[in-house]
């Protein structure tokens, strides 16, 4: 049996990937567990969390479904994805799929021209139309500052991690992300250790990628990377 953990980003939850485990579940017989990290889900209560608390959330999911399933699949997205990338380095997982992963963050031409398009809507009076104004409004004041040196502490603690990435692994970002530059999936294919990396980049999606035009294309593509045989099955 395979066991599918999937891990959602900052500020977020189980709803940011929950189109994609949706697919699987109708496809697999896999169990598939979103576990909603300390502070986070539908309403945001970060306050007093702790990047230490993220990571060990995750891991005792997966460490409990290390016991149960032959298999394990690991999908993050966002910090999510640097969390997944942390235990797959740390545990013997098989195969891991990084979603808009945060080696780095904050594209400042992105968010300019993201900015220049709710402006614009703005003045079109169309702004409660306007997708990515309406997904980050939500947020405002919701996040303390100290949550989001919490969430750069994580991604100082988990990069060294990136090197020691062994397992087959599938990096996809969308081309238009304003959180995450789009250059970083190159980081990512540089640093990661893997002789088995494929690596996609989506012209239409932006930083939500599972939610985004592109989802449909996505969702097949995680599915017939999770189900192909590796290399080194093959070999062996």
């Amino acid at each position: 049996m395979i066991g599918c953990l999937v891990i959602h980003g900052f500020t977020g939850g189980p709803y940011e990937v929950n189109p994609l485990a949706d697919y699987l579940k109708e496809r697999t017989d896999w169990h598939i567990e979103i576990p909603t990290l300390p502070g986070h889900g539908t309403e945001l209560d970060l306050k007093g969390a702790s990047y230490k608390e993220w990571i060990t959330a995750a891991e005792t999911a997966l460490n409990r479904m290390r016991k149960e399933y032959d298999k394990i699949y690991l999908i993050g997205f966002s910090m999510g994805g640097m969390i997944a990338a942390y235990l797959a380095a740390k545990y013997r997982i098989d195969k891991l799929v990084l979603l808009s992963a945060s080696r780095k963050y904050l594209s400042v031409k992105q968010i300019a021209l993201d900015i220049g398009m709710v402006v614009g809507d703005g003045f079109k009076g169309i702004l409660n139309k306007n997708k990515l104004y309406l997904h980050y409004k939500n947020k405002l004041g919701m996040v303390p500052m100290k949550a989001n040196i919490e969430f750069m502490k994580l991604v100082k603690y988990t990069r060294p991690y990136l090197k020691k990435v062994k397992v087959p692994v599938l990096i996809a970002q969308g081309q238009q992300d304003g959180m995450v530059p789009y250059k970083t999936v190159y980081y990512l294919d540089k640093e990661i250790d893997s002789k088995e990396k494929e690596v996609v980049l989506f012209d239409s999606s932006r930083h939500q990628i599972c939610l985004g035009d592109d989802k449909d294309t996505l969702n097949h593509m995680v599915y017939d990377f999770l189900c192909s045989r590796s290399k080194e099955i093959e070999v062996h």
